[in-house]
C-alpha cells in the first residue's frame, strides 16, 4: 500500500470518531448560546476540519519521522523537537476547539486553554520556525 494511501487511511479511522465523540467527550456549554442556520453550519464544518486535522495529526505521527530526519540534517534534538512539534500543531485542534465549546466564557477554564494550546502552538511554531531556517542556511546556495 502507498504511503499516501495508508495516511489517507490513518486519517480517516481517527477523524471520524474524533467528529462524532467531540460533542460527547466535551458537551457544549448549555449556557452558551444555540448556534442556527449559518453559525449552526460553519460550527458543523470546523468540527469536520478540525477532526480531519487530528487525524493527519495521528497520521503525521506515525510516518512523519523519516521526512522530518531529512530536512534536520541530523540533528536528534532538532529532529524530535521538529516532529513532535508539528504533531502537535495538527493534532491539538480537536482537543482545543472542543474544550472551547465545553468550557463556555468560564474564565479559568479559558486560562488553561489558553495556557495549553495557545502557549504550546506559539513553542511549537516557534521550533518549526527555527528548524526551517537552519534547514534553509544549510542547503547548497542556487541561483534561481
Amino acid at each position: 500500500m502507498k504511503t499516501w494511501h495508508k495516511v489517507l487511511l490513518i486519517t480517516l479511522v481517527f477523524a471520524v470518531p474524533a467528529f462524532a465523540l467531540g460533542p460527547m467527550i466535551w458537551p457544549p456549554d448549555p449556557h452558551v448560546g444555540t448556534p442556527a442556520g449559518m453559525q449552526l453550519a460553519l460550527f458543523i464544518l470546523l468540527a469536520a476540519i478540525t477532526a480531519i486535522t487530528f487525524g493527519l495529526g495521528i497520521a503525521f505521527l506515525l510516518y512523519g519521522l523519516p521526512l522530518v530526519r531529512r530536512v534536520t540534517d541530523g540533528s536528534a534534538s532538532r529532529t524530535w523537537a521538529t516532529f513532535f512539534a508539528t504533531g502537535w500543531m495538527l493534532l491539538s485542534w480537536w482537543p482545543h476547539d472542543n474544550m472551547h465549546k465545553h468550557n463556555g466564557m468560564e474564565l479559568g477554564g479559558l486560562l488553561v486553554i489558553e495556557y495549553l494550546f495557545h502557549v504550546t502552538m506559539m513553542v511549537a511554531g516557534l521550533i518549526v520556525a527555527y528548524n526551517l531556517v537552519r534547514s534553509l542556511q544549510s542547503a547548497p546556495k542556487t541561483n534561481v
